[in-house]
């Protein structure tokens, strides 16, 4: 049986143990599913966490256990805390919340980059914790009050709008709880008793209104791109590590394209290129900047008027951490439409606009949240790669660079 969500819950309850003047770090380390070991930061004030689950340990000659839940990622001295653990015992799983509010870029001996056995919390359990430890959050550098842009504009708010203006009510709550369209149209049709069908048409119409409103006049002022000016050579690098072939001659679809700032600086020389967004602003703006293209209207998860093998390379930038959005079916999607010996090229957004000091702030937000998790774009990354197997790619590689993660994949029908 799966206790870890007990665990994760009952180590948020440990942390509040924790004087207010520090974080509230609450750690459980779970040995043969039955024997329990807790701590909380400044259990004993002389010693850190780690230094005393250690200590309780040793007592009784623990050497491996089955899983560890800690809260907080948290680093004293430019040194993980967790590191000093693991160097004295094995642990088969690892579960963690967030990284410590201090840290605002990667470092080398990071655990949670290195190992292959960590996972992180769900994002309800993140936002407990941020809640926990609030006052340290809000004012890191991590915190995304410093731009208006994003912690305004909100696709969540503009869903929550629109709906309403439609006669549904929801709250930011029960956004938080749904991660689809077909969850959210779902949810809506248990809460109003109407049809699934008209909630998720109506829904994906309001997403078309939605991205619209946000990115179909969208610019590189907000953008980490403003700074990280290079980085369609950097999507260069990948696709050249990728194939040899000639790029402008490719059969290519570019899904999520926004308002089109990427696709033109990539594709305007391509002879054969196809568009699709579930915006249909940005698409107009690319038609007329690039009249060779075919556009479509249509959201990622169900490419239905676009033939099956048809594409030498599909593109997507930046949308798949996008909201109400299902990784799974848009690569399921995306290897239906991409040709045998065809390549998949996707990127992860890593990195928001610091407004205020002109830097890159690395991760993605949290939802529903002002935070930008460091971590998070990581995450992501290791869930696609899982995905990527599961749907049927080969040869699944990633490259990162300073506003983003790339994974590359090719098929072989």
């Amino acid at each position: 049986m799966d206790n870890s969500l007990h665990w994760m819950n009952y180590s948020i309850e440990i942390a509040d143990k924790a004087s207010n003047n520090n974080l509230k770090i609450g750690i459980v380390l779970v040995v043969n599913n039955n024997q329990i070991f807790s701590t909380f930061n400044d259990e004993f004030n002389s010693l850190s966490w780690a230094d005393v689950l250690l200590k309780k340990i040793k007592e009784v000659n623990i050497k491996k256990a089955e899983e560890l839940y800690l809260t907080i990622n948290s680093i004293n001295n430019n040194t993980f805390e967790l590191s000093k653990l693991l160097a004295k015992i094995q642990i088969k799983k690892i579960y963690i919340g967030l990284p410590d509010p201090c840290l605002n870029q990667y470092i080398q001996n990071d655990p949670i980059l290195q190992l292959n056995n960590i996972y992180r919390y769900p994002d309800i359990l993140q936002q407990k914790i941020l809640n926990q430890n609030s006052i340290y959050y809000n004012n890191s550098v991590q915190s995304i009050k410093q731009n208006q842009y994003y912690s305004s504009i909100r696709i969540s708010k503009l869903v929550i709008s629109k709906l309403k203006n439609y006669g549904f009510e929801i709250t930011g709550e029960e956004l938080k709880q749904v991660k689809s369209t077909s969850a959210l149209a779902h949810y809506l049709e248990n809460k109003y008793n109407r049809n699934f069908n008209y909630f998720l048409n109506l829904i994906q119409a309001i997403l078309s209104e939605a991205f619209n409103e946000k990115y179909s006049s969208y610019n590189y002022s907000d953008d980490a791109r403003s700074i990280d000016v290079n980085w369609w050579k950097n999507f260069m690098y990948v696709y050249r590590k990728t194939t040899d072939l000639n790029f402008e001659n490719l059969n290519i679809i570019n899904v999520g394209v926004g308002s089109g700032n990427e696709a033109i600086t990539l594709f305007s020389s391509c002879n054969n290129i196809t568009f699709v967004d579930i915006a249909k602003n940005g698409l107009q703006i690319i038609k007329a900047k690039i009249p060779q293209s075919i556009i479509h209207v249509s959201p990622a998860e169900k490419l239905s008027s676009i033939i099956s093998d048809r594409y030498d390379l599909y593109v997507s930038l930046r949308t798949f951490n996008s909201s109400f959005f299902s990784t799974k079916d848009a690569l399921k999607e995306a290897y239906r439409v991409i040709k045998d010996n065809g390549i998949l090229i996707i990127s992860v957004a890593n990195g928001f606009l610091c407004s205020e000091s002109k830097k890159i702030l690395p991760g993605l937000i949290i939802p529903g949240t002002e935070f930008v998790d460091i971590y998070r774009g990581f995450s992501l990354v290791k869930i696609l790669y899982k995905e990527l197997i599961d749907v049927g790619f080969d040869d699944i590689r990633i490259y990162s660079s300073n506003s983003e993660l790339y994974l590359t994949a090719k098929v072989y029908k």
